[in-house]
This record gives structure tokens, C-alpha cells and sequence, in this order.
């Protein structure tokens, strides 16, 4: 029997209270970084998972590391199981290239990233690493990964950022021209995990339908808490 679209919605709800979500740190982080955002979620019954390739420190390449991920994730859930994703920072780029380029667009439904660099950040000119130079403006690596974005239309694609990132120059660098892009006002970068707006808000995504979002920028300018 045919649902409903309210029906249809309230299962797919009930369905995100299951779905594992991978939760990928950043740049020199590991999981600790990442524990407000597991507790948060925990509490509201959205089954985070921690996983973080390393090493972290940006000697490894992107896609090295995203290689680690679907390892980890291969290793740890049924090929059936879906999943959803979230990547902090260049953790949102070896999530992405797990969705773009090792064909984690068959089992992820949602993917959410947070002041991600998916623009380059000038920051990145600090290292000589093979991931920092992968995480300039205009390097190969970005400008590869930018130049199909079919596999991000397939799932349910969101990109947060503050427009007060120090971090990712210039901020805008972490905005996308796919799904939904949305500007919290939130000061710098590592303390957005530690904003209860930022983590209801990566929540209540989570909790939405998994038909594509649509194409839009927004920018939201909440009142803290």
C-alpha cells in the first residue's frame, strides 16, 4: 500500500533515528575533537559514529584519507546499511571524495559539511604538505573535485559555515553551488563544535527527508540560546 506524503515523511523520520551517521574530523584533529557533537547527537537519538582516518597532520593526501574512511566504514557496517555523513572542516573534503570518487553516493543518504574548505583556504600556504596543498584555492585536487557534482545531486547535500571563519580565507570559500549552502553567525572555526546552534541545527538536517535539497544559499543570523 501506498503512503501518503505525511506518512512517507514520518517514516523516513523514524528511519533517521537508526541511521548511522560518520562523523569525520578535521585538519590535525582526532575524535575528542568531535565529542559535543557525538553527545548532542546522542541525546537525540541520531546514532553518531566517530570514525577518523589518520593521520590527520596533512602528510597524507585527501584521497588517501578518504580511502581509510571507506575502509573503516566497510569494516564496521553491512553494505546494505545507509548511512549519513558529516566532515568538520577538511574533514567535509575526504568526505566528499568518499561520495565523489569511491562511490559512496550508492549508500550515503545525507552529507553535511562544516566550515569546509571546498573552495581552498589561503591558510593553507602554512604547510607544505601533500593535504595542505591540496587544500589551496585553485589547486588540481579542488579544482577536480568541483568539476562534477552529479554525485552530490543523488543525496541530500548541506554545507554550513560563519561568515566570522579566521580559519577558511575567505570564509566564503566554504560555500557550494549545490544543495544547501546556510551562513550561521558563529565566531571562528574550532568553536562552531562547541555552539549549541551549530549542533541543532546539523541535528534537525539530519532529521529531514532524504530527497534532494534544493539548490539555495541562506543565511541565518540566529540569537544565541
Amino acid at each position: 500500500m501506498d503512503l501518503s506524503p505525511t506518512a512517507q515523511v514520518v517514516a523516513q523520520t523514524e528511519a533517521a533515528l537508526t541511521e548511522p551517521t560518520i562523523l569525520v574530523p578535521g585538519f590535525n584533529d582526532d575524535t575528542p575533537m568531535l565529542h559535543p557533537l557525538v553527545t548532542f547527537l546522542t541525546q537525540e537519538q541520531l546514532n553518531p559514529q566517530p570514525i577518523s582516518p589518520q593521520p590527520s597532520n596533512g602528510i597524507v593526501g585527501i584521497e588517501v584519507l578518504a580511502e581509510r574512511l571507506a575502509a573503516q566504514i566497510d569494516a564496521r557496517f553491512a553494505p546494505e546499511q545507509p548511512l549519513n555523513l558529516f566532515g568538520f572542516s577538511m574533514g567535509g573534503l575526504i568526505c566528499r571524495t568518499y561520495v565523489q570518487k569511491l562511490g559512496g553516493a550508492a549508500r550515503i543518504r545525507r552529507l553535511v559539511t562544516l566550515a569546509t574548505p571546498h573552495q581552498g583556504t589561503w591558510l593553507a600556504y602554512l604547510f607544505n604538505r601533500p593535504a595542505c596543498l591540496q587544500m589551496r584555492p585553485g589547486s588540481a585536487f579542488l579544482g577536480d573535485l568541483n568539476s562534477d557534482l552529479s554525485a552530490l545531486k543523488q543525496i541530500r547535500f548541506t554545507s554550513l559555515w560563519t561568515p566570522l571563519d579566521l580559519t577558511i580565507l575567505p570564509a566564503t570559500s566554504s560555500q557550494m553551488k549545490v544543495g544547501e549552502t546556510i551562513s550561521i553567525v558563529s565566531p571562528f572555526h574550532r568553536a562552531l563544535l562547541f555552539d549549541r546552534r551549530v549542533l541543532r541545527r546539523i541535528a534537525d538536517i539530519l532529521r529531514q527527508p532524504v530527497d534532494r535539497a534544493a539548490d539555495t544559499v541562506m543565511n541565518e543570523e540566529w540569537e544565541k540560546r
